[in-house]
């Protein structure tokens, strides 16, 4: 797999865009980042000067970009100072929040495995069918803090812990399969440029601001992720319509230490669902625990959440072959070049009994793997292999944060370990140390060369370097890629989320500079966020290696294509009154239900409403607090009085046009017409408005509301909607 090499030199903002900003006073001029002379002088930085980067000791930094490897795609080496000192800083920013992914919410469930992988991985995990291993699943969002919203636009981290019989296994990976950089070197960069401006410490949970924009924009590597959070994957309905990737490719080992190269996916049984954005500013305001309500709620009504775990499996012919390096994570391989092979199956079917004590306690660290599961020379996996550890330390107080529970294997383990903040088990007995000569029993644990982990043995040879390889230099083709591959709708919405995000950037640069990369991703996508930002597009940014222009589309890159065809486990919002038809009422209850989904009822009093029958149905929400953004499709049923109170309710003709806005099924029972036309929807109606004239419409709504969306309606209500 011998690749040229180029230094990643694009990724660097030009040196005018670098000079330092000179202090306005001399008290100002003490400001961290000033060179200080001895008893803490400042040296003071000509105009038009440009401070050299040096580590925190002074030494001067020669590459920011690339950390050091054995080799030109080789490993990352330990020996590198300014890497491990830049990520140890980052790692120990936050106390005890965790820096990035620090709003978070778990469940406890179990692995089961339908296939056996015996034939190419002595993990035991994979060796029995129907055998079932233990889980824990932590879902998060990244920017925000533990007190952001669940619906910021955000990458969703999916950290699954397998608690296997040889150890555990943490596969730690988010609900997009790329990353935005390559080398772990740019990781605080990328944070620190994410989060709040640390001058006034905000936006919260939001990438829609200076930093974040500039720094993406010097960093074309990251041109496929942007096309990934500004496509709807990034404001998912719930946790339990979201992929989950492991991002890295891995390797699995036979007995014989023979490899083949592994990508793992989670694929959601229920399907993929996003909402709108502006549903998802709504439903913030609404339920800013709107992600984590969802999964307590399914699990507590037995509706447990389960995804397919699905292999992507190749060998070093194909590895050599693949237009990409696989060792790039800001590069996928498309589903229809290396097909899922789906060998098991995840099940959340508990909740945590404690919610520090378990979600926030719980520690994920990508070096946790077991044997029969190995890393690849991937930079920013290598980076993370050594980030988590420190990480942990840090936010836990203590190198024991193995004996807390929801750490702890569930296999039998044993070592020398001892003391230490929090210690809760200490070795027994005289011999605290390795080798020893107090035989079986009293001298404790021994090695196992039979069942012990062992490395691929890979070579490694090659100069010491920083240094980006040639095969990485690619930035453009695969974010076209994943763009084509979307529906016009799709397309629709990473426009608007382009132009939305790049509307509050205050600096016109960075936005002309964001769109000479979106020339080279699509010219009609770059023209219509360039009409969106009232800017002429600018001469195309220049790219290290002329982008594949004829990828083809890739249906598994689409929510839409890939959508469910079936209402299950969503939710309908039924906004009645009292004198309702109690016969289309319960029709319409019983129908969602064998449809396996659920029913919140709305009413205009949180004590329900009494029907035609002269029973009581209960509410769950009230009508001002249940909008309909909190629902997956609504459907309104009223007496004449009530239908007449509707139209005169403001929450209420909220209800109705923010669910016509966001192109949902609109179920219109008897008593909707005055609200129509209060609200001006009376000549708008179309298909996805569907008549419950009686008891009997009630199955025939259910069913068609299978595809979630009726997108038909949206260029007729968006001003906003793009030419696709």
């Amino acid at each position: 797999m011998a690749k040229s090499l180029t230094r990643a030199a694009d990724s660097r903002a030009p040196a005018k865009s670098r000079q330092k900003q000179l202090p306005a006073s001399r008290a100002e001029s003490r400001a961290f980042g000033e060179p200080q002379g001895e008893g803490g002088e400042t040296h003071q930085i000509a105009e038009g000067d440009v401070a050299t980067l040096t580590t925190a000791q002074g030494v001067p930094v020669a590459d920011d970009q690339n950390s050091l490897k054995q080799g030109e795609r080789g490993p990352t080496l330990m020996e590198d100072f300014h890497f491990r000192e830049k990520i140890f800083h980052f790692d120990h920013e936050r106390i005890p929040e965790r820096v990035v992914h620090a709003r978070g919410f778990g469940a406890h469930g179990y692995f089961e495995l339908t296939e056996s992988l015996a034939d190419i991985t002595r993990a035991d995990i994979f060796q029995r069918v129907g055998e079932r291993t233990e889980a824990f699943v932590r879902f998060s969002t990244v920017a925000g803090s533990k007190g952001s919203a669940d619906l910021a636009r955000d990458v969703r981290g999916f950290a699954v812990k397998l608690y296997t019989k040889e150890g555990n296994w943490d596969l730690v990976g988010n609900n997009i399969p790329v990353f935005f950089i390559q080398d772990a070197m740019k990781f605080p960069d990328l944070v620190h440029a994410a989060k709040p401006e640390p001058d006034r410490g905000f936006p919260q949970a939001q990438t829609a601001h200076d930093n974040f924009w500039d720094f993406i924009s010097l960093t074309p590597e990251s041109m496929h992720m942007v096309m990934w959070i500004m496509s709807d994957r990034t404001i998912p309905r719930s946790f339990r319509f979201m992929e989950g990737f492991g991002v890295h490719t891995f390797r699995l080992l036979d007995e014989d230490g023979r490899s083949t190269f592994v990508k793992f996916h989670w694929k959601p049984k229920l399907g993929l669902q996003s909402v709108a954005w502006n549903e998802a500013v709504k439903i913030n305001g609404a339920d800013p625990d709107f992600h984590r309500r969802d999964l307590w709620a399914a699990i507590e009504a037995g509706d447990f959440p389960e995804w397919e775990l699905g292999l992507q499996l190749f060998d070093e012919e194909f590895a050599d072959s693949f237009e990409f390096d696989v060792l790039d994570s800001t590069k996928i391989i498309p589903e229809e070049l290396v097909p899922i092979r789906t060998v098991g199956r995840l099940v959340l079917d508990r909740r945590v009994d404690n919610f520090f004590a378990e979600t926030e306690q719980v520690a994920f660290c990508t070096q946790n793997i077991v044997p029969g599961i190995d890393f690849t020379n991937d930079p920013l996996l290598q980076g993370r292999n050594f980030s988590y550890l420190d990480t942990q330390l840090k936010r836990l107080g203590s190198p024991n944060f193995m004996h807390l529970p929801i750490n702890a294997p569930r296999c039998p383990f044993a070592h020398f370990q001892q003391d230490g903040h929090m210690a809760m088990r200490n070795p027994v007995g005289r011999a605290n140390y390795e080798p020893n000569s107090w035989g079986a029993g009293i001298g404790g644990p021994r090695e196992d060369p039979a069942r012990g982990f062992k490395s691929f043995a890979e070579p490694a040879d090659g100069e010491k370097l920083r240094i980006r390889p040639e095969s990485f230099a690619d930035h453009y083709s695969q974010a076209r890629q994943f763009y084509v591959s979307q529906t016009p709708i799709e397309q629709k919405h990473i426009g608007d989320a382009l132009v939305f995000e790049l509307s509050k950037v205050e600096r016109a640069d960075i936005r002309s500079r964001m769109l000479s990369h979106l020339i080279h991703i699509d010219d009609g996508l770059a023209r219509t966020v360039g009409n969106g930002l009232g800017l002429a597009l600018p001469e195309p940014a220049k790219a290290t290696r002329q982008p594949i222009g004829d990828l083809p589309p890739s249906d598994a890159l689409s929510i839409v294509k890939r959508g469910p065809q079936s209402f299950a486990g969503r939710k309908l919002g039924l906004l009645v009154t009292d004198g309702a038809d109690a016969a289309l009422v319960q029709a319409l209850l019983n129908a969602v239900d064998e449809a396996g989904a659920m029913v919140e009822i709305v009413a205009p009093k949180i004590g329900g409403a009494t029907l035609s029958d002269g029973k009581i149905l209960g509410a769950h929400q009230k009508i001002d607090g249940g909008p309909s953004v909190l629902y997956d499709a609504v459907a309104i049923v009223a007496s004449e009085e009530g239908g007449q109170m509707l139209a005169m309710d403001a929450p209420a003709k909220d209800f109705l046009t923010d669910a016509f806005a966001h192109c949902k099924f609109i179920g219109l029972g008897p008593g909707t017409e005055p609200l129509l036309a209060r609200t001006g929807l009376a000549a708008d109606v179309d298909d996805g408005c569907i008549s419950l004239s009686g008891k009997a419409d009630a199955k025939a709504f259910v069913a068609a509301l299978a595809p979630l969306r009726f997108w038909a309606r949206e260029p007729l209500v968006d001003l906003d909607a793009l030419e696709t």
